[in-house]
Order: C-alpha cells, then sequence, then structure tokens
C-alpha cells in the first residue's frame, strides 16, 4: 500500500530560526507552500515546517522530532561540515541499521532540540 515517504513535519519555535540553520548547516533549499507556509527540500523529499499550534490535528511539540538523513558525503566531510558550522555533535559516528542496511552515523540536534541523524550506507 505504501510506496514512501513523501514529507514529515517538524514543530519549531522560529520557522526562520529553522529556515537559516537547515539551509546553513545541510545545504537544503527552502520552498514555499499553501499560502506561505515553508519546507526544507532535498531530494524528492521535504521537511515541513510548522510553529506550535499550527496545526490542531496533531498533537505537536517543539524538540520531539527524530529524524534520518541520507547522504553520500563520507562521514568525516560531515564531521567537518559540523565543526565548520559549531554544531555540537552528539554522538557518531555510529554503526546503526537503516531501511536498506548498515549505515554509520553521525547525531546532533537543531536548536529546537530535534534529534537529527545523518547517514551514509556502508
Amino acid at each position: 500500500m505504501i510506496d514512501s515517504i513523501d514529507h514529515v513535519v517538524l514543530t519549531v519555535r522560529d520557522i526562520d530560526a529553522a529556515v537559516a540553520f537547515y539551509t546553513r548547516v545541510l545545504g537544503v533549499e527552502v520552498v514555499a507552500f499553501a499560502g506561505g507556509r515553508r519546507a526544507l527540500a532535498f531530494g524528492s523529499q521535504k521537511i515541513n515546517l510548522q510553529t506550535l499550534g499550527q496545526e490542531v490535528r496533531n498533537h505537536a511539540c517543539i524538540g520531539s522530532g527524530d529524524l534520518c538523513l541520507v547522504t553520500q558525503w563520507p562521514v568525516s566531510d560531515v564531521l567537518k561540515r559540523l565543526a565548520d558550522e559549531n554544531v555540537e555533535v552528539v554522538e557518531g559516528p555510529v554503526a546503526k541499521s537503516g531501511a536498506l542496511g548498515p549505515i554509520t552515523s553521525v547525531y546532533f540536534n537543531d536548536p529546537d532540540g530535534n534529534l537529527i541523524e545523518v547517514s551514509r550506507y556502508d
């Protein structure tokens, strides 16, 4: 029935700050949709951004996101980029299991406390 994930949603305190962080640190593209809402686009997916209370159909809370993003970059380059951007690594590199097999992951938090995992397939 399900083929893929189209988008996920992160709840953040400040959409401008989130956009600045993700575009600067991860190099994603910001796109507008649905009357001015913003999302972070990469590949064929996106992360929609919302503020607390913007969506009343879910039970969102700030900092509860936990995402794994796949990269083709060598893990050493990911670590250098994070260091260059003064982003603290909270774990990794560490071996994990991705949807398609073994991955090497690096974990950090965004400004709202969401846990971001950047992984490369081994």
